[in-house]
This record gives structure tokens, C-alpha cells and sequence, in this order.
């Protein structure tokens, strides 16, 4: 591979913005000075641009392999490269589900025949997962696990259902806070963490009703159904040990919960998600169905205690919980039928950014979907981070510019998503993976198949 400087733009390296060109030698970083050269190098002119450290989308669902006609790797990670993101993490919940080290295996030569960027896959962690599963596949290389509280998963295809009758016969029930203290210290034992999807099933079935209305949805999904999963499992880490991050925070009483759990000793990393960011329930009477999700998006002081949480860094990862579904089943009238979910991973560095812009900090902004993540889940510091010796993972971004999203303008199957329509004060001129550029200007210009499984550090 050759050589490669990026001249004259403004680089974001851990400790903030510096004027400075970036070397790049065999896909890796090299370099970052002022007048960094070598005598062959491709020379890229950035003069007026931000240099940004790629970003990883640390929650998506490929849907790949199962359900190709809502999404697979080749669309996913097209999206992804479009919007700077250079890193996906993808969830366990496709056909089959990544529950042993043989699917595992099977899932990344899937996706390394079909990624654009780079990736890492979560396990499944679910009641009847064994001791012997969970060390197999850390062996095997996942990222960490993944529980649905609240979700069966149908035995017949290992598929996660998000229903909550479990009449079923053919519905194994989802693991339950004691299957989660019985695995936890293995878990804990192996070093990785445990992402949970926290809303409690008894609350959830106790507050169910047909959804009319927006409304319903927020009754039928209550925050407190969020922040008592959250205590819960504060409990279980403080007994067990066991790092739990706790993905899509979507309130402020679960982020309270949150907080004092990690004030009583547990280990709790928070993760939320663009649309909890940006939305209110307000935002239906214009979205639709579109933003119908779960949790669903709350209320403007719910948005503002997690755009504060944010802020501080009490939250550290910002990522999309990518979740597209056909339009057939998408943008329907009925809130009830529309299935739950939106796509969003080409969006999310643009949206953090211009938030970031906002509350007068873009470079915290930045480490939300960076350094937050790469520290987090083990990613740093060959991702995460714009430094000599990381991978090449290089965003050029214009300050100057603006983008209207457009549902024309996505890569994903699903075009419709919950930030429709938002205007942004940045673009994504060029995106690097590893020193090769994956796209410019919103058009993938890499060949599918480039991608490569990451290697994570356990911690």
C-alpha cells in the first residue's frame, strides 16, 4: 500500500484540535506533525477541513445473515463508510443467533465477504447459554454479549422475538435477572462486558395496551421499566464483578438509576443513541411510525438530562442501535402494526457533531463515537483514536458546509429515518479505512469484501 499524507487540516488527536498532517505507512498512522512527508506518498490536500479519527458505531443489527431484505452487511457498512463510520459492532440477533463459537465463525466469513469497514460481532447471551458457549466464543473473538431482557428468543431458528407472550411453546423465555447472576461471574471472569437491552418484562407486561396513540407507547413502555432493570443489574455487577453496558439510554430516571448504582460499586458504562439526543415525543406528529422504537423516545427533559449526561462524559458512547426493517413493514399508519426500529448509522457522526457544536464542545462530541467506544469495549488503541500506531481510520469533514438529510441521499435499505429531515452544519468530504479510501462525498468508491474483524483487548 502506499504512502499517504493528509495535509493542512485541522487534526482532532486525543488532546484536542491541533494544526498538523497526518502520515499514513501500511494503513497505519505514522505520523501526525507539521510537515510530515515521505518522497512517494499520495498527498491529500485538506486545507479547510477537519481530520477526524473514524468513528465506530459500537450497536447495529445487520440483519445479515436471516433477514437480507431488510439489511445485510454489503448495505450496512456502505451506509456506514458514507457517514465516516469505519468501525461497526453488530448485534446477535440474526438467523441463526451468534450463541456459539461454530455460528460465530460462520457469521464473520459472512461478513468478510460482503464489509466495506472494519467490524466486530457481539454473542448472544440468553437463559440456557453455558459456561462452555460464553468461553468459546470470547476465544472466538466477540466483542462481548448481548441479553434482551424481555425478549424470548423462538428455538426453532435461535431468532430474538420482541413480544411479550410467551405462550408460545416453541418461545424460550429471555434470561432473567437470576440467569444473569448465575453467568455473571463467568462473564466477569472472561473480561468482557455485557450489553443489555434494561427494561424490566414484569413492568412491560403489566403496563401493556394497544397503541392508539404515542402516548400509549410511552405508557406501554414506562421509564421506570428502564431504571429498576437498570438497579437491578447495578446489584448484580456490584456482587458479581461484572461490567454491564447498558445500551440505548433513553431517560433520565434510568440514567439516575444508573448513577447510583455505579455510586454503590457496580461497574455500569452507559451508551445512548442519536435519536434520544435529538427527539422528543413531540417529534411524532411529524415522524410517524418512522420513530417508533424501543425504548421509545421520551420526553424533552429526558432529551435534555441525556444531552447533559453527554456533556460531562457520564455517558461515554454514542451509538445508533441501527435496526432497519422493509418499508412494508415500516411506514405503515397504524403505530400498533409499524415495526419498532430505525436506521441510522451513516447519520451518527454527523448528528454528534453538530450537537457537539451546539453545546460548544465538538471534540468531546468526537469522542463519544471514538475514543468512547474504543475504551470502552476494548477497541483502543488501534481504534478509537487519530495517533501514531492506530489504524488509519481518517474522517474529512467541511466545517463550512451543510447536510440535509435526505431519505434519497441513504445507503441503507431502509431509507426513512428518525432524524429525517434534520440539517446539519458539516459534510463528510472523504472517509479512510485503514489508509483506503472508502468513500467520497456520500458515494462508496471501496469494493465490498475489504473489511476485516477487529481484534479486541480484554480488559
Amino acid at each position: 500500500m502506499a504512502e499517504l499524507v493528509i495535509r493542512g487540516g485541522l487534526v482532532y488527536v486525543p488532546g484536542g484540535p491541533v494544526a498538523a498532517d497526518v502520515l499514513v505507512r501500511d494503513g497505519v498512522v505514522a505520523e501526525v506533525a507539521g510537515g510530515a512527508s515521505a518522497p512517494d506518498a499520495e498527498v491529500v490536500d485538506a486545507t479547510g477541513l477537519w481530520v477526524l479519527p473514524g468513528a465506530i458505531d459500537a450497536h447495529v443489527h445487520s440483519r445479515d445473515p436471516g433477514f437480507p431484505e431488510k439489511e445485510d452487511f454489503g448495505s450496512l457498512t456502505a451506509a456506514a463508510a458514507a457517514g465516516g463510520v469505519t468501525t461497526v459492532l453488530d448485534m446477535p440477533n440474526t438467523l441463526p443467533a451468534v450463541e456459539n463459537a461454530a455460528v460465530f465463525a460462520e457469521k464473520i466469513e459472512l461478513a468478510s465477504s460482503r464489509a466495506v469497514v472494519d467490524f466486530g460481532l457481539w454473542g448472544l447471551l440468553g437463559a440456557r447459554s453455558s459456561t462452555e458457549d460464553l468461553e468459546g466464543l470470547v476465544a472466538a473473538g466477540v466483542v462481548g454479549f448481548k441479553a434482551f431482557l424481555g425478549y424470548p428468543v423462538r428455538r426453532s431458528n435461535r431468532q430474538v422475538v420482541y413480544t411479550l407472550d410467551l405462550g408460545d411453546p416453541d418461545l424460550e423465555a429471555p434470561p432473567d435477572y437470576g440467569s444473569l447472576a448465575r453467568l455473571g461471574p463467568d462473564v466477569a471472569r472472561l473480561r468482557v462486558p455485557l450489553a443489555v437491552h434494561a427494561e424490566d418484562p414484569g413492568v412491560l407486561r403489566e403496563f401493556a395496551r394497544p397503541l392508539a396513540s404515542y402516548a400509549d407507547l410511552l405508557a406501554a413502555r414506562p421509564a421506570i421499566a428502564e431504571a429498576i432493570a437498570i438497579a437491578a443489574l447495578g446489584v448484580i455487577s456490584q456482587r458479581t464483578g461484572l461490567h454491564v453496558h447498558v445500551v440505548h439510554l433513553s431517560s433520565g430516571l434510568g440514567l439516575s438509576s444508573a448513577r447510583e448504582a455505579n455510586r454503590a460499586g457496580a461497574r455500569l458504562t452507559l451508551e445512548t443513541a442519536p435519536q434520544y439526543l435529538w427527539l422528543s415525543d413531540e417529534d411524532h406528529g411529524r415522524l410517524g411510525a418512522v420513530m417508533k422504537m424501543y425504548p421509545p423516545i421520551r420526553t424533552a427533559a429526558d432529551r435534555a438530562a441525556l444531552q447533559e449526561a453527554a456533556r460531562t462524559g457520564e455517558i461515554q458512547v454514542v451509538a445508533t442501535d441501527h435496526a432497519p426493517h422493509t418499508d412494508a413493514e415500516k411506514l405503515v399508519p397504524s403505530l400498533e402494526a409499524a415495526a419498532a426500529g430505525s436506521p441510522g448509522v451513516q447519520t451518527l457522526y454527523l448528528s454528534c457533531l453538530e450537537l457537539g457544536r451546539r453545546q460548544g464542545d465538538v471534540a468531546g462530541a468526537v469522542r463519544w463515537v471514538t475514543e468512547g467506544p474504543a475504551l470502552t469495549l476494548g477497541l483502543y488503541p488501534r481504534k478509537g483514536a487519530l495517533q501514531a500506531g492506530a489504524d488509519a481510520d481518517l474522517v474529512l469533514v467541511d466545517p463550512g458546509a451543510r447536510t440535509l438529510l435526505r431519505p434519497e441521499a441513504m445507503l441503507s435499505r431502509q431509507r426513512h429515518g428518525a432524524l429525517d429531515g434534520q440539517l446539519f452544519g458539516f459534510a463528510v468530504r472523504a472517509v479512510y479505512s485503514r489508509g483506503e479510501l472508502v468513500a467520497r462525498d456520500g458515494r462508496v468508491v471501496a469494493e465490498a469484501g475489504r473489511g476485516r474483524p477487529v481484534t479486541v483487548k480484554r480488559t
